[in-house]
């Protein structure tokens, strides 16, 4: 029943899952509290104390039926209840008798009272051998609650670390280990559930951690590597009249240094025979918006189509104004679709991008729609990435029998082993460098 219960409510179905069905706090059980030291104020979550049972009592019927006993040290008093198991605990207490107790604290009137504690005769306590002197409590339900408690949570713990014990094998060299700091696998499981010392607990989570992530970089970089093993990225070989007429006439002001980096990065990328896909991060007014132009460019200069999507009309609207003006008279035609376009525009949009007229098409979640058509969709680029779920992106991606180059932006400034984690196989630039004149953000 307890393993059904154990699968059902927590999808424990293993001694692996055992294992790494980690406590989420730990109580000192070689500490005993006087009643008198009990109290709200003191916001104690678990404790123990040690009290001779004064008496008992029942009240309630049926389903509603409660068992009451009293305890009392030379400090205090206390209140026990129990809702469920009556019949098997009213024949394991005993009046006149002292007991360890171990539970939940709630008050009533300042009268400390523990709802289904745990009780051991002192007897008891002083022979049990505890794995450690901090005893982890689990995540669980309120069925098992009810079913296991605290501590039989912590029994079928103990009696997994004793199956298990020994036959942990290590994934990880010991040169790596050594190189990092890590504790054993084995020792880290241990650790984590019977912790020696708060420093070996320290030790096991960074150690398990150390795993998790590892795992997770790797999962990245298998990805990564199918990606790139398909060799099926578009070849931008050309930079041509739209780029070159932009760059030598239309740019506004000056490109940073940081901005040319991040497009050498981008136009080696597109050059490479693999599909492009990168996360440009940099501030507000750092200059992104105009790397992603002169990248939409490239393709244009290859017979392709660009669009850019952007969390919101207002968002939108301004970019399809800038690109509009700047490429006034080049050749280039952009177009704008978004949610709120009137009949007349929408319609533009997509037969403009559909027969390959427009060449730039600047939109919210509207293009992502399937009556969405481009006939070659070379470069997307994703504006305040962030906004947009996983699958609303994904959906750009297969507005082309071959996936296009991605560019996602972003203003959040993010360490780059978080980008990696967070936004997948992603290649990162950074635009550390302000425009002369523009102030930090």
């Amino acid at each position: 029943m307890r393993a059904r219960a154990l699968e059902h409510e927590l999808g424990i179905r293993t001694l692996g899952d055992m294992l790494r069905h980690y406590p989420f706090r730990y109580i000192d059980r070689t500490r005993i509290y006087p009643i008198a030291e009990i109290t709200d104020a003191a916001g104690l979550a678990y404790v123990q104390f040690r009290a001779r049972i004064t008496g008992v009592s029942y009240a309630g019927e049926g389903r509603r039926r409660r068992f009451y006993a009293y305890a009392q040290d030379a400090t205090g008093q206390a209140e026990l209840v129990w809702f469920q198991g009556i019949k098997w605990i009213e024949k394991r207490i005993e009046v006149g008798r002292e007991y360890l107790v171990f539970g939940r604290p709630t008050f009533y009137r300042n009268l400390l009272q523990m709802a289904h504690p745990e009780l051991e005769t002192i007897e008891q306590a002083l022979t049990r051998k505890a794995e450690s002197g901090m005893q982890g409590i689990y995540p669980s339900t309120e069925k098992l609650g009810n079913l296991l408690g605290a501590k039989g949570m912590y029994q079928i713990i103990c009696n997994t670390w004793r199956l298990v014990a020994g036959r942990i094998p290590d994934p990880l060299p010991d040169a790596m280990r050594a190189q990092y700091g890590l504790m054993p696998l084995s020792d880290a499981f241990y650790n984590i559930h019977f912790p020696q010392s708060a420093e070996a607990l320290r030790q096991a989570q960074y150690r398990l951690k150390f795993d998790e992530l590892l795992g997770i970089q790797l999962n990245i970089q298998q990805h990564r590597t199918a990606r790139l093993a398909k060799s099926n990225g578009f070849l931008f070989t050309r930079v041509g009249n739209a780029f070159n007429t932009f760059y030598n006439e239309r740019i506004p002001f000056p490109l940073t240094g940081a901005q040319k980096r991040v497009i050498r990065e981008i136009r080696k990328d597109t050059v490479s025979g693999f599909q492009m896909n990168r996360l440009l991060q940099g501030d507000v007014g750092s200059g992104k918006t105009m790397v992603a132009l002169m990248s939409m460019l490239l393709a244009v200069d290859n017979g392709f189509q660009a669009c850019m999507m952007a969390p919101t009309e207002i968002l939108a609207r301004q970019h399809y104004a800038t690109f509009s003006k700047l490429l006034e008279g080049t050749g280039v035609t952009v177009g704008i679709l978004t949610g709120a376009s009137k009949s007349r525009e929408r319609n533009a949009a997509l037969q403009g991008i559909a027969s390959g007229e427009t060449h730039l098409l600047i939109g919210t979640h509207a293009l992502i729609e399937d009556r969405v058509q481009f006939a070659n969709l070379g470069f997307v680029v994703i504006d305040e990435q962030h906004r947009f779920g996983v699958e609303q992106r994904a959906r750009l991606w297969t507005k082309n029998a071959q996936p296009p180059h991605i560019l996602v932006m972003t203003a959040t400034p993010i360490p780059r082993t978080l980008a990696m984690t967070l936004y997948g196989d992603l290649d990162v630039s950074v635009i550390d460098e302000l425009p002369p004149g523009r102030r930090p953000i």
